[in-house]
């Protein structure tokens, strides 16, 4: 076939092509006897100039052929020779071309003209015509042989594979290079798509099929550069190559379509690898997105599925899912949770109880992998397939390891495999299994500190709220179910004196085990003030103190300079007391949302004006406290802000939601805290959430009676007169003796030690027996034990002895003085 030129309109023919390159005829003698006009183009010389002469006559020094010495003299033996026809090649058989040679001619001008010539016999013998002499540029001949010589090497040397298809798209010619890689050389009359097996092209936007391609790069003379095609040669019919096409529309001198051209490169070694620095790239960023062991096993298996296997199995030790550090060195298999492949529970049970339990027999690929904490390949063996015939199945077994410790393994599998895994293959599933190991390593840690704050949130929070008869009570608490862990929010019911309550609902910044001992701190030290009966302001002032002297105690280092730090700074919190006595709700608050408040006649939710406050241990405004007048059955809800305020959420939308659904506040309270977490948190938690829902009740008028008591010495009879009358009315006799000693000494202390003043008598029957004394002194009494010799300082011990609980609580006006009896005396109450 000639050979294509690079330009589009290229002669095809080489220069000594006797229609091309200047001829001459010679007769026997090498005498001119004919001269053509490109002879003429080319030396110069008219006709009429050169026939009749010698041939030789035009030579100069010598040739550059063959026979030459190479240095471009024409010196053959180190003498100058002398030009002769003998210089010319030499007489061959008629039509055969004697090999080219190149020649020095005299142009008419003088100049010196390098020449190729090629000798072609006429005749045989005779006179006349002899020989025909074609002559043409040496240097454009030897563009044309180079082009020759290329042109025979893509033909048997070059290492990338060439086929010539007509215009019916069936091979017509092929290279050895396709020969020597396809394994065959019946190709002839084949088209593009039946060469190989199992044919597929990978690349994008192209059509479904080669021969689609190549009418559509006949059709658009385009050509198609490293289009990627993948199948099964003869020489390999049981591994998939892959193929890098180029297409070019094939056309003669003419313009007329010859049909197209193909050139492959088999580039399956390179694709292996560009796929799989691919995906170990895809892992980086898809693997291990959460700090959750399934997902991560999920991701992995969305990575690799089908790309680089049919199947990945991931199991865990049981002691990995509850967060635990496994031993260091060897593990036996035991019994592994399966959290992801066949088999695996999806369900959003908490681990392991929602995984499936897979015991491996010590033979197993699985579990020598992990006893020996190296990968394990399992030659293909024959498992029934979806046919029910026996297919192969090849599996890979890799330790997930981190740390040094063996976490579980990750099989892979695939169907229908038979050639085993190669280098490249053993290193990408090494590379993955490494990746996918720190991810679970990293939620292994995450679900043990996140078990351990919970345990900790959990036993710091209200186990069990009090059953009281000023509020009816519920809550729920949602712990943040993101990366940064169990935040530090909490919530407590407190049962204070007189029948009172008080409430508390804070949020502590940060997250972690840190923000959630600094909670538990927090609330042990709020029900510490509240038991010393703090107004709501002074409470959260007593509070701010302390964070403020702790975060000062704790300084750290910054930059070189000393700055306080602690887990409570910026703390909100909201503290209220009711009393169902009065009705009346004091509240105050540091940086805290305020609770709502639900009218018990009309349904309408309000959010009381109170004044904010600064949160804990930043400073600058004081507390104020907010009385609020609260019918009997009111609502009130005290939440944190993780239930109205997230980065997705509107807060002004999730106030109207919360009003929505407090408006309903006949229902139960377990069922409107469910209806407002179902409504305001339908999906995950991005911050930790409580919320305390309490229904208001106030006490009969007959369960409490005031005194007021003039301070005489008489009154102290008075008192216990009318104090036991009280209690036989209220069916509590046999508390008699206890309540006049209690009035007794009670009253008999407030006229001694307090200043000028009203005293108050009140008892309250709850579920104890209160006995309150009230007066305007402030200073208040002191338990101490009496000497042998001791006339008083025995009153307060007696008291202490036959009651519950007493103390003393202080008021605008003075202090009170209370004690509890329980309802039903036991055996031993009194202790003496």
């Amino acid at each position: 076939m000639s050979a294509v030129n690079t330009v589009g309109d290229a002669d095809f023919r080489g220069p000594l092509d006797v229609s091309r390159a200047a001829t001459a005829v010679l007769d026997a003698d090498d005498v001119v006897v004919g001269w053509s006009p490109a002879a003429q183009r080319l030396l110069g010389y008219p006709a009429q100039e050169v026939i009749g002469r010698p041939v030789g006559n035009f030579l100069v020094d010598g040739t550059e052929g063959e026979g030459t010495d190479g240095d471009g003299d024409g010196d053959r033996d180190g003498t100058d020779a002398s030009s002769t026809a003998s210089d010319l090649p030499g007489t061959a058989l008629p039509g055969a071309p004697q090999p080219c040679q190149v020649l020095r001619m005299r142009h008419r001008d003088g100049r010196v003209v390098r020449v190729a010539t090629a000798m072609l016999a006429l005749s045989p013998a005779g006179t006349g015509p002899a020989r025909l002499l074609a002559v043409a540029d040496a240097e454009e001949t030897e563009q044309w042989e180079a082009l020759q010589a290329m042109l025979r090497g893509l033909a048997t040397q070059s290492p990338v594979g060439l086929v010539i298809y007509d215009t019916d798209l069936r091979v017509v010619w092929a290279n050895v290079a396709l020969f020597r890689e396809m394994g065959t050389s019946e190709y002839a009359g084949l088209g593009p798509d039946e060469m190989v097996a199992d044919g597929e092209i990978l690349s994008d936007r192209y059509p479904p099929t080669l021969e689609e391609t190549m009418r559509q790069v006949m059709a658009t003379g385009e050509p198609v550069i490293e289009l990627h095609y993948r199948g099964r040669p003869p020489v390999d019919p049981e591994r998939d190559h892959v193929w890098s096409c180029s297409y070019y529309w094939l056309r003669d001198a003419a313009g007329a379509s010859l049909g197209v051209c193909e050139e492959t490169m088999d580039v399956t070694d390179r694709y292996l690898a560009q796929q799989r620095l691919d995906l170990l790239v895809r892992a980086g960023g898809q693997v291990g997105t959460t700090l959750n062991m399934a997902r991560t096993a999920q991701e992995l298996s969305a990575v690799t599925v089908p790309q680089f296997a049919d199947e990945v199995t991931v199991d865990l030790l049981e002691a990995v899912l509850e967060g635990d550090q496994p031993a260091r060195g060897t593990e036996s298999a035991g019994d592994m949770i399966r959290v992801w492949g066949p088999g695996y529970d999806a369900s959003p049970r908490d681990p392991p109880a929602g995984r499936r339990r897979i015991e491996y027999p010590s033979d197993s690929p699985q579990a020598r992998s992990l006893s020996s904490g190296r990968s394990v390949q399992e030659r293909p063996g024959h498992t029934e397939g979806a046919d029910g015939q026996p297919a192969p199945r090849a599996r890979l077994v890799v330790p997930l390891r981190a740390e040094g410790a063996t976490l579980g393994v990750v099989t892979f599998a695939w169907d229908g495999r038979r050639d085993p895994f190669d280098a490249g293959e053993l290193a990408v599933a090494d590379e993955l299994v490494a990746r996918t190991a720190v991810s679970i390593d990293n939620a292994r840690r995450y679900t043990r500190e996140r078990t351990a704050a919970l345990m900790l949130q959990h036993s710091l929070l209200p186990q069990h709220l009090p059953q009281l008869t000023a509020v009816e009570l519920a809550h729920r608490y949602l712990p943040a179910d993101n990366k940064a862990g169990v935040g530090g929010d909490w919530f407590d019911v407190i049962a204070l004196s007189g029948t009172r309550v008080g409430l508390v609902v804070g949020d502590v910044v940060g997250h972690g085990l840190r923000a959630a001992a600094t909670m538990g701190r927090l609330r042990t030290s709020v029900r510490a003030f509240a038991r010393l009966d703090f107004a709501p302001d002074e409470l959260l002032a007593r509070l701010d103190d302390l964070v403020t002297q702790a975060a000062n105690e704790g300084a750290i280092c910054v930059d070189g300079q000393e700055m306080p730090y602690d887990e409570a700074l910026g703390v909100t919190c909201l503290y209220a007391v009711y009393d169902p006595v009065s009705g009346l709700c004091r509240m105050a608050r540091a940086g805290h949302p305020p609770p709502a408040v639900v009218d018990p006649a009309t349904g309408s939710v309000t959010f009381p004006d109170l004044p904010a406050g600064p949160p804990l241990g930043l400073g600058g405004l004081p507390f104020e406290t907010t009385e609020l007048k609260l019918p009997e059955g009111s609502t009130l809800a005290l939440f944190t802000d993780g239930l109205v305020q997230s980065r997705e959420r509107d807060l002004d939308d999730q106030l109207d939601a919360l009003c929505s659904v407090l408006t309903e506040h006949r229902q139960p309270l377990d069922e409107l805290c469910d209806r407002t977490i179902a409504t305001l948190l339908p999906g995950s938690v991005d911050d930790d959430v409580a919320l305390l829902l309490l229904r208001t009740h106030m006490l009969d008028r007959h369960q409490v009676a005031v005194w007021d008591l003039t301070p005489d010495p008489q009154t102290v009879g008075f008192a216990r007169a009318v104090a036991t009358k009280k209690i036989g009315e209220w069916g509590l006799e046999e508390l008699s003796f206890t309540t006049e000693l209690v009035v007794s000494e009670l009253v008999t202390n407030a006229m001694r030690h307090a200043a000028v003043g009203p005293i108050q008598l009140r008892l309250i029957r709850d579920q104890t027996l209160i006995c309150e004394v009230s007066d305007t002194g402030h200073t208040s009494p002191h338990l101490r034990h009496a000497g042998s010799d001791d006339e008083g300082g025995r009153g307060l011990f007696l008291v202490a002895q036959m009651t519950q609980q007493w103390g003393t609580r202080y008021t605008s006006t003075g202090k009170t003085i209370w004690a509890e009896q329980p309802l039903v005396l036991d055996e031993g109450a009194f202790g003496f």
